[in-house]
């Protein structure tokens, strides 16, 4: 996966990362699970890494699923044991899940 500038991304894209920042924030979350179809996993650890910086002082951890992700009715399957420890899932998508007429 290559490096990307997060703005640029922010200029193709709208990820609500602020949204997502707020709720770690207001949640407590210390392990976040990341999924993200295909087309947007070379954006993936831009994205952790902007994530990071942002909740620096929650000391949140992130996870990337690498399993293949085709909606939003696609969830990770996880392990038990894992699946105890996660405590927000955050997904991306290309598109939106309404048509705006």
């Amino acid at each position: 996966m290559g490096k990307f500038n997060i703005n640029e991304i922010e200029k193709q894209y709208n990820f609500e990362l602020d949204k997502i920042v707020s709720e770690i924030k207001k949640k407590k979350a210390k392990i976040v699970l990341l999924q993200f179809p295909d087309g947007l996993k070379p954006y993936s650890t831009t994205i952790v890494d902007f994530l990071e910086k942002q909740t620096k002082e929650t000391n949140t951890e992130f996870l990337i699923w690498i399993d293949s992700c085709f909606g939003a009715c696609d969830t990770p399957i996880l392990p038990k044991e894992v699946e105890k420890t996660i405590d927000l899932v955050f997904q991306f998508g290309h598109n939106e899940m309404m048509p705006s007429y």
